[in-house]
This record gives C-alpha cells, structure tokens and sequence, in this order.
C-alpha cells in the first residue's frame, strides 16, 4: 500500500464498509457452499475458539477449507480495504492447498489434534521455506531465502495448522531507531488498531495483534524481546503470553537478543492461548536454550486451568514505578484487584520489587551488543540474501532513505554496529548486573520473602494515537522485568477507558507458565471483559472513561 493510502485515515469511515464486508462475506459463503458445506455461524467466525472450529469441523458443519476461506475474504474486504488495518504483510498462496490436504486426512485418519485445520497468521520475523517471504519488516531481506522453516513453524506444521499468512510489524522487532513508531514497516506500512483506527497496535507484534483482534485468524503468533507480545495483545484486547525464554526455540526467527527473545501466542481467550502453547513449545537442537525446558515443557497446558483457579493464590502488586502514571489505566487494576480478592486470593498490595529502575541502561547495553552478534550469525545462514551483515543493512536503508528511512532514523543500528564482540567487559558486565537485578535480587527475591505465586500489574497505559512524524509516546508498563529475568507474562483484558484496552499481567518465576495460566483463566472467567473491536475511526468520547 502507498504512503499516500496510508494516511488516509480521515477517510475511513468509523465502523465497516459495508459493501465491502458484505461482498467479501458472500464470497467466503459462496466457497464453503460450492464444497458442499454450509456455516451457519459464519457471521461469528471473527470470535470463534479453537473448541468451536473443531467443533464445526467434527460435526461436519465446517472443514478446513471453508474456515480458511472465510478468514481470506475478510481479509480481502478489512485489510487493505474498508477500515484499512493492514495488519497482513503477505497471503500464503498454499493455505487452501493445505487446507484441502488436511480435510483430505481428516476424513481418512482423523484429526491431529485440536490444531488440525486451524488458520494461524504468524509475525514476519519468522521464517517460512515455502513461497512467503521472511523479512522482519524491511525491503532490505526482500527476496532472501531460508534455508528451512523456523522451528515453531515446524511444529505447527506438524499439529496440522494452516499457515494463512504473514503479519506486519515494527521493522526489525522495533530495534531501529530511538524514536519509531510502532507498527510500521518499510515494507508494510503503517497497522491500524482495529478499536480505534487512528490509535497503534504497539510493537513489535502489532499485526499480529491487530489481525487476531480484527478477526483475520483464529490465533496468531507474536515475539518478544521485551513488551512485543504483551504490549500489543493489550493494545488489541487479546490474551498475550510471553513464555520463559527458553520454553520455546528461537532458530529461524530474525533476531534481537538470545538472552531476552521468545516467540509466543496471542490469541482472544487464555484457553485458545494454552493450546497455542503446547503446540509451540518444545526442545530444539538448533537452540541451545530449549534444552533447559526439557522435562518443564507440558504436552497440555490446558489441564490446569480453572474456573477457581485464584483461590488461595497469593498475589503480589505492582505498585512504585508501574502505576501512577495513567488515572485510567490504575482505576482498571483497582477494579481488577477487587476481582482477585472476590475469587479467593491473597492480595499483597503492594510487593514490591527491588531494582526495578535500575537495569535500564543495562539492558539497552545487551540488547546492543547481542542484535550486533545474532542478526549477523543469522543473515550469514541465510540460502541467499541481498545483506549478510548488519553493515550492509544500514547501508541498505542509507541507500533507500525515500522507502526506509523516511519516518525515522536507525540510531540502534548504528549504536549496535559500533560494538564489539560478547567477550567485550562492557556486555559482560550489564548481562550479569540484569541477571541479577530482575531475578535474584528481583523477581524472586520479592516472590520468596512475600510468598507469592504471582505478581500483577497494568500491562501498560491505553494505546496512544499514531505519529508517523514524531513517533510513539507510550507511557510506562509492567514488561520490562519479566523480559530482563527471561522469565514469564501473561496479558489478560482488564477493562478499557473510552473504548481503548487495558490489561492486567501476571508475571511468574521461571517456567510457572502452568501457574500463570491457570491465574489468568480464572480472572477471565470471572471478568469475561473482552469485547469485539468497532473499528471507529476515533475514540467515543460519550464511553466512560474506566469501568
């Protein structure tokens, strides 16, 4: 899409172009007929759970290939047209191929698992072997090639899930420049929040976000370095997990930090999100992390989960630094912590958590030196590649300054490149200092004197309106700690103000994924606070600000 469509946001109209919703509903309806299946839910598709895609697939009501139809054409009608979220960077021209084959099977052995014919949209930083491309976002890796699929899309490959598409994201994970705006790519341009279409989707994961939000798949799959995932499934209203790094291999995904990256699900309810999880995670010789996970990694992590499941949870607040800066964002976690109370747990108001200021610049410091070492380790693997080092990537965007550099500079690239190797003292030095200061001395120094079996606290503030000319200006959140210590977060919907989503994390010592699962479910449960998006074009200032 040009630059020029882009900024037409004045001329969406608030809510759906009907006709355009309507042809592309009718064409999804007119494929699923002509295979001799009828969808009576069809209008629902949008807010439908895994449970219920199965459901309609066993029951022969639906197959595989209707459902990935469906989701196609709203696509078509939503994506680049009608409200314009642009959340998908590229259709994967074999998804109803692959879909025929798995219906094929079904018929035959029967169903893999409760994955088996599930449309999935998974974040361009991820690689693909097959006739999609794998470009984190930039015109500089257009046209390279991968030697094998990433392993997490092995996995999901193997589950028997459709591989629909690609989504945008902040180019490069968002680790460009200083003052980006999140949700663009020079090669994507600018994702739309389908709550209000002039706000962001947040980074990095913001098509993914955007697109599961918007109805455009079943369940996506984002990554994080720190607040990639968790960030935009609040911004999105989703239920965003970022696992234990570790938990889940990180080969054949376009790198930041081996210390700080996962990938993970984000999906609409934490039950869809349990299932996404068992299927991602899993020991990967190409990643010397997941070996720690053996043994710690379930086959279901929906066993645990519990409609009582905070009963006699002791939960610790994040107050100090991760509140006060947004009166609606608090006035959601106030609402949010009589909630807990409610449904039985011990509430530690506040707990709080040492150091939780004092990592920044360390973290920064990693982040710098690892982007340097891995991107250049994973450009070189590449099949082929128009760039093999981070070098040549900034000179890549130097050269195309009118498609790349037009927004926003690349200062963390050419801060990145500056740095030397992992032996250097100065990457030592902060590596140890954010170990320690978000774990041991953190994150389970405050779990273990306090007795907790989570912390929680406002994801982040409501999404902001987009500004391609000066950037994000997203207040303070809750993600950073979790992201340092490597350990893992669970978003849930909390609550909104105008319409716009806040949610509530659960922040857990490493591997407890069963344990925040089972805390977030509950809390779902009780709250069931999650609505479908309007796709306005502005906030309705008539809403109230928080419940």
């Amino acid at each position: 899409m040009t630059q020029d469509a882009m900024g037409r946001r004045g001329f969406v109209l608030s809510g759906l172009t009907a006709g355009a919703l309507g042809s592309g509903l009718a064409r999804a309806a007119s494929s699923a007929s002509s295979s001799g299946n009828t969808t009576p839910r069809a209008q629902a598709l949008e807010e439908a759970t895994l449970g219920e895609l199965q459901h309609g697939m066993e029951t022969g009501k639906m197959t595989a290939r209707s459902i990935a139809e469906w989701y196609l054409a709203r696509i078509e009608a939503m994506d680049k047209r009608g409200p314009m979220i642009n959340a998908v960077i590229e259709l994967n021209p074999d998804a109803l191929a692959t879909a025929d084959a798995l219906d094929a099977e079904r018929k035959l052995k029967g169903s893999r698992g409760p994955m088996h014919g599930i449309p999935v949209l998974i974040k361009d930083n991820i690689a693909t072997a097959d006739k999609m491309q794998t470009t984190a976002g930039s015109l500089a890796l257009v046209g390279s090639k991968v030697p094998r699929d990433a392993f997490i899309v092995e996995r999901l490959r193997a589950a028997g899930a459709v591989i629909l598409g690609k989504t945008n994201l902040s180019e490069w994970a968002n680790f460009r420049s200083t003052h980006s705006t999140s949700g663009w790519s020079g090669r994507g341009g600018l994702t739309r929040n389908p709550y209000a279409l002039d706000r962001n989707t947040s980074g990095s994961s913001s098509g993914s976000g955007a697109a599961c939000a918007a109805g455009f798949c079943a369940v996506a799959v984002g990554t994080e370095t720190d607040g990639s995932i968790v960030s935009p499934a609040q911004c999105n209203s989703l239920v965003g997990l970022k696992p234990t790094v570790g938990l889940l291999s990180r080969s054949g995904i376009v790198p930041i930090s081996h210390t700080q990256d996962t990938a993970g699900p984000m999906c609409r309810t934490v039950h869809d999100a349990a299932i996404l999880l068992s299927v991602l995670a899993g020991v990967d010789p190409r990643d010397s992390a997941t070996a720690e996970s053996a043994g710690k990694a379930l086959p279901d992590y929906t066993k645990g989960l519990n409609h009582d499941g905070l009963r006699g949870a002791r939960i610790g607040v994040l107050r100090g630094t991760f509140a006060g800066y947004s009166a609606v964002t608090d006035a959601v976690v106030q609402e949010a912590i009589k909630v807990l109370e409610q449904q039985g747990a011990a509430v530690v108001d506040p707990a709080g958590l040492p150091h939780a200021t004092e990592y920044g610049d360390d973290e920064q410091t990693v982040l710098l030196f690892e982007f340097k070492e891995d991107l250049n380790r994973y450009l070189a693997g590449l099949v082929n590649s128009p760039v093999r080092t981070l070098a040549e990537v900034i000179a890549f965007n130097e050269s195309h300054r009118g498609s790349e550099l037009q927004f926003f500079g690349q200062e963390l690239m050419l801060q990145a490149q500056a740095k030397g190797p992992l032996t250097a003292k100065a990457y030592l030095t902060a590596l140890e200092r954010c170990r320690r200061l978000a774990r041991s001395e953190g994150i389970d120094a405050t779990m273990t004197a306090l007795k907790l079996d989570a912390l929680v606290g406002a994801t982040g503030a409501p999404p902001w309106l987009s500004d391609l000319v000066d950037g994000d200006y997203a207040q303070n959140g809750s993600t950073t700690p979790a992201a340092v210590a490597g350990y893992p977060s669970i978003t849930v919907p909390a609550g909104y103000a105008h319409g716009l989503p806040i949610g509530l994390s659960f922040i857990g010592r490493a591997y407890s994924e069963p344990l925040l699962l089972k805390l977030a479910y509950a809390f779902e449960q009780a709250t069931k606070v999650r609505r479908p998006p309007k796709f306005l074009a502005t906030i309705d200032l008539t809403q109230k600000a928080a419940p």
